[in-house]
């Protein structure tokens, strides 16, 4: 049980990690494509860690039919998070790209004030 426990520990920090990272990368990168392309990995990484953790503490504490079925019910919400995460993430990034935001690029950098 306690092997158990260290993983899960080690599965939670790992997630959240990957959430201040992500966090990070929203305020460091330099342009709207890079922010959300680094807050959309890291994200979804995360997510994985996070409900791993949450599979196995329900699955070591309830052994039996109903720790199956929140298993797999959370199993139902990581995949529905792995298709609608990339296909919201592709849909702002062609309303940027309509709205006309330019890629950043080091020119773009040089020329600006």
């Amino acid at each position: 049980m306690i092997i158990f426990d260290i993983f899960i520990a080690l599965l939670l920090a790992a997630g959240c990690v990957f959430l201040l990272g992500g966090a990070l990368g929203i305020l460091r990168m330099p342009d709207f494509y890079t922010r959300l392309h680094g807050a959309s990995l890291l994200d979804t990484i995360a997510l994985v860690c996070l409900l791993s953790a949450s599979i196995l503490y329900v699955l070591t504490r309830h052994p039996d039919v109903n720790g199956l079925i929140t298993s797999l019910k959370i199993i139902l919400i990581a995949v529905f998070v792995f298709i609608t995460s990339p296909t919201a993430t592709h849909a702002i990034a062609d309303a940027g790209r309509r709205a006309g935001l330019k890629p950043w690029t080091r020119q773009n950098e040089e020329e600006s004030p």
